[in-house]
């Protein structure tokens, strides 16, 4: 019994294959021709986009395009991935007529086309819209952290550069202190010599000086952080597991196709008040009056879902729960009720909290305390709700314009 037998690859072929008989009709690849071909790219922006009448002949940015969507599509990111996928994926020959750019052509691309690559979304956006592929009723909206090329070596803010500093001046005085030890018994030929430590002490004074000049920049500046390389990325958590650089995209999805409306691409670690901005933005982007948007507790803020409310936004939004001492579950905090006529909160056990407490944390903005020291003491369920001696009380943070 024979194996099926592949063509030999020194076989002559009288008449030479298509190409395009590779790609199947239905194949994505055409998507993305059909796609690109449409677009008008010297109204986009496209650096480019009409070829110069001189030099030397550059890449069509259309080209460009269709690998960097087809990358996109397929999650490869790395302009070194792309150029080798662009000599050895079928797909990729066939969609680029077997051009193969290297990879600073690629990263130049998408750094000098930032802006026109955006729009080029909208577009999209605008052609499934077209298609009847959104729902416009519910989206979800999320973030994600997306690591920066950005080293944290290379993220610097106020305490890191003082303990820098610190170690610069310890060791400028080490090195000081042995250069005199070194004059006074004249030995030259002592490990390091004297060259060496002037060297390093000259290496250390350049970068106490670049040091000294991010710290006055932050302070100029009244920010937080500096990145060197990727200037917008901060110092974020990432999923729970440590902190790296990164950027906070922001994504919003429609639920009938689950496809993206909008994004946008943060430097706040955190996911406040980012609701209302990116369901106004994915409202407008679908043009719609009102939608209703699903998000996680991280994105569970008072002043945000006012807003949500005024923009018409239909919010379901998963409440912060926070533990309390004695971490039993009926009674946390989310288990004190308020009541609004009377100004109290009631606890589980059926006692009414008073405010006892009024702090300004800013102009707008009083953090209110409310407790019933009396009741606790007397509770029976003291144990099981605080381990305070005095008992417990709830504090309220938020509650601006309150008198």
């Amino acid at each position: 019994m024979r194996y099926i037998e592949g063509v030999s690859r020194k076989r002559r072929i009288a008449y030479p294959e298509y190409l395009d008989d590779y790609i199947t009709e239905d194949n994505p690849v055409r998507v993305i021709e059909a796609f690109v071909d449409s677009l008008d790219l010297v109204e986009l922006g496209f650096m480019r986009a009409n070829p110069a009448s001189t030099g030397r002949p550059g890449y069509n940015p259309a080209d460009m395009l269709k690998l960097f969507m087809y990358g996109y599509m397929n999650k490869i990111v790395s302009s070194r991935d792309l150029e080798k996928e662009a000599g050895r994926n079928i797909e990729l020959i066939w969609l680029l007529r077997k051009l193969k750019p290297d990879h600073r052509t690629i990263a130049e691309f998408r750094k000098q086309n930032k802006e026109a690559i955006h729009e080029v979304f909208h577009e999209l956006v605008s052609l499934c819209k077209g298609w009847d592929l959104f729902g416009k009723e519910v989206i979800a909206i999320d973030g994600s952290k997306f690591r920066a090329s950005n080293s944290k070596k290379n993220n610097f803010n106020k305490k890191s550069l003082n303990r820098k500093l610190k170690y610069i001046d310890e060791k400028l005085d080490e090195y000081m202190n042995e250069l005199d030890t070194n004059d006074a018994n004249e030995v030259s030929s002592r490990k390091p010599d004297k060259e060496e430590i002037r060297m390093r002490i000259r290496e250390l004074t350049e970068r106490k000086k670049t040091y000294q000049r991010y710290l006055d920049e932050l302070e100029d500046k009244e920010i937080n952080e500096i990145s060197t390389t990727d200037k917008d990325a901060r110092l974020m958590s990432v999923n729970n597991n440590g902190v790296d650089v990164c950027y906070n995209v922001q994504t919003a999805v429609d639920n009938k196709h689950c496809l993206i409306v909008d994004c946008d691409a943060i430097n706040n670690p955190s996911d406040h008040g980012q609701l209302s901005k990116m369901g106004k933005r994915a409202m407008d982007a679908l043009e719609v009056d009102s939608i209703k948007a699903l998000a996680d507790k991280g994105y569970y803020n008072a002043d945000d879902l006012k807003a949500c409310e005024k923009e018409g936004i239909e919010t379901y939004v998963a409440k912060q729960v926070f533990s309390n001492s004695t971490g039993e579950r009926e009674f946390y905090p989310d288990r004190f009720m308020y009541n609004k006529e009377k100004n109290v909160y009631i606890c589980p056990a059926g006692h009414e909290l008073s405010c006892t407490r009024k702090k300004a944390i800013n102009d707008k903005t009083k953090r209110l305390n409310y407790a019933n020291s009396e009741a606790c003491k007397r509770c029976e369920y003291k144990d099981l709700c605080t381990k305070g001696e005095k008992g417990t009380y709830y504090h309220e943070a938020y509650r601006p314009g309150f008198p």
